[in-house]
């Protein structure tokens, strides 16, 4: 009798998830080895979350950015099952779905990303929006469409958390609206982009006053409600009107993962060696926003899309050298730069020694995430699309 075919179940489609199936895929598994590969999402589609933006000025399109996963995982010998997970017993590694199959595994990849938290401050809940998933951004557009049909003068916008996400947004949607957008932007610090290199973090600012963006720092938010934002500054409260407010601040490890038995650190985020194998669960594996991670040097690894994309390589690779009986490589980060929108037909970059700003960074921003979207097949597709869309546009005039 042969012996079953390993099971590696991948919880979680976005960077790190997606990307490790695809590498699974392409490592050179011999016939009798080969496993069976289930990814597991709640949504059908993978979102290269960097070019969420884009949506809301009409710069991409929905295909371009959120791809379906049946479509980038054909070929691949990569089974997508589409259901939410509602808990995972690890004793008997099992895999438990909302409404669906139990899924058991040999291998297990935790990689479901962050959720934004919404309920530290009073109506956030009810009245922010969030920016991090593709069904945020059609319930952003579907509120910027009512209030750009409404006849009021101006359209009054706070968006709270002047991280990329914050500040990329501001500039965006200022563009979008133009001398109709009243922007506000609220960071408890005492500064934007706190993180990010200098250079990046000067760019910024030039490009929020440019548009007229008024920036509160030092500022931490009190309530919001339905038409206005309560907001306290040195011990101060002010009650402002706005229109939309929009949650940028803040990642919440999901509460499947809180209820996991392992060791996690105060935040919940789950604590891996260099290989990124869980401790004492050496068959699973933990990455991006829900990991904990020292590289292979000992320096903390970000939680960020960058280091997902990284880690996923050498997840597909640790995994398929557990199965294989080969020795498994520790974690190596590098920092690659750091790359931001700022409105339309403009970014900025800083990394691998080059500083840009202005046009030519947001040619070189588009061409590096060009190469970072998942497979050969699709980013051809969107690459020839840029290409022809001036051209197009330019005949139907």
């Amino acid at each position: 009798m042969s012996e079953q075919p390993a099971r590696i179940c991948i919880l979680g489609g976005g960077f790190g998830g997606l990307y490790t199936a695809l590498r699974l895929s392409q490592l050179p598994w011999e016939p009798s080895q080969k496993p069976e590969m289930v990814l597991v999402d709640q949504s059908d589609r993978f979102l290269f979350s960097p070019f969420l933006y884009e949506l809301l000025t009409g710069e991409l399109q929905t295909w371009e950015i959120a791809p379906p996963y049946e479509e980038l995982l054909q070929n691949t010998g990569v089974r997508f099952c589409q259901g939410a997970v509602s808990g995972i017993d690890i004793d008997q590694q099992r895999v438990h779905l909302h409404d669906g199959p139990e899924i058991s595994y040999d291998r297990l990849v935790l990689a479901l990303g962050g959720e934004t938290p919404l309920d530290i401050v009073p109506g956030a809940t009810s009245y922010a929006y969030p920016f991090r998933a593709i069904a945020d951004a059609y319930r952003l557009e579907e509120r910027l469409r009512i209030l750009e049909e409404s006849d009021a003068d101006k359209i009054r916008i706070a968006i709270v958390g002047a991280g990329y996400s914050g500040v990329e947004l501001a500039c965006k949607l200022a563009d979008r609206l133009g001398e109709r957008g009243r922007f506000r932007l609220i960071e408890v610090s005492d500064q934007i982009l706190r993180t990010s290199p200098e250079f990046n973090r000067e760019a910024a600012t030039k490009a929020l006053e440019a548009r007229g963006v008024f920036i509160d720092l030092e500022t931490k938010v009190e309530s919001i409600a339905q038409d206005s934002i309560s907001l306290e500054y040195k011990n101060q409260v002010d009650t402002i009107p706005v229109d939309l407010v929009i949650w940028t601040v803040g990642t919440r490890v999901s509460p499947v993962v809180r209820n996991l038995s392992v060791k996690q650190n105060q935040r919940g985020q789950i604590s891996t060696t260099s290989t990124l194998q869980v401790h004492d669960h050496p068959e699973i594996f933990a990455l991006g926003d829900l990991a904990d991670c020292l590289d292979a040097e000992g320096k903390q690894v970000p939680a960020t899309a960058q280091a997902a994309f990284q880690q996923a390589d050498y997840a597909a690779w640790n995994i398929w050298a557990s199965l294989t009986n080969r020795p498994l490589l520790a974690f190596r980060y590098q920092f690659l730069g750091e790359m931001m929108a700022l409105g339309i037909d403009s970014a900025t970059l800083t990394g691998l020694g080059l500083k840009l700003e202005g046009p030519l960074a947001y040619v070189a921003r588009r061409l590096a995430y060009l190469y970072r979207l998942p497979t050969l097949d699709h980013k051809l597709k969107v690459g020839f699309n840029w290409l022809a869309r001036p051209i197009i546009q330019a005949l139907s005039q």
